[in-house]
């Protein structure tokens, strides 16, 4: 029985973490993504820092942060929480996706926390960010940008190594990355 419920706890949290690579790894596509139809000479002349950004150490447990702007497309777009993406919640005309980690919210002061928060942020129909849990049971969030071997710096395609640490509060330690190449960068 003991056996049963870890295999289960494990799936749940392999669920989970999957789920939450997927919508970082979306997001870090789409960076730097500009409709040509609605595009604007402005847009043209940004450099790719604008799009991803990767601030270190900056959360729970020096979890690293992330931030992804994109423009719309002509079709529907959604945020990391599912809320289809609009112009009235972009700002400059782009969106903005991004993942931290944070302390357990709800946690009575000085009870036992399980990791923390995957938050996912995003703007609400005002513009103004909005944080929205993805997942508990966090220890710990890495970004890391990967360099190319071949040397080819005239490649706007950068490639990115996320790394998830995440656990039950008890027995479970499980640790997740995936790499993803971005897709739009001017």
């Amino acid at each position: 029985m003991a056996k049963q419920i870890q295999y289960e706890k494990t799936q749940a949290l392999i669920s989970e973490g999957d789920r939450a690579l997927e919508l970082i790894g979306r997001a870090i596509r789409m960076a730097g993504y500009s409709n040509v139809k609605t595009q604007s000479v402005k847009n043209k002349k940004s450099n790719s820092q604008e799009f991803i950004q990767i601030q270190k150490k900056s959360g729970y447990r020096s979890s690293d942060s992330l931030t992804v702007k994109h423009g719309l497309s002509d079709g529907v777009d959604f945020d990391c929480i599912g809320n289809v993406l609009s112009q009235d919640r972009t700002k400059n005309q782009l969106a903005l996706q991004g993942f931290l980690v944070e302390r357990q919210a709800g946690i009575p002061k000085g009870g036992k926390v399980n990791g923390g928060s995957l938050m996912c942020q995003s703007l609400d129909r005002q513009g103004r960010i909005q944080n929205t849990t993805l997942m508990n049971g966090v220890n710990l969030l890495t970004v890391e940008e990967l360099h190319s071997s071949h040397g080819n710096t005239a490649s706007s395609q950068r490639l990115y190594r996320v790394r998830l640490q995440m656990t039950d509060g008890r027995l479970l330690q499980l640790d997740m990355e995936r790499s993803f190449a971005t897709r739009n960068l001017p």
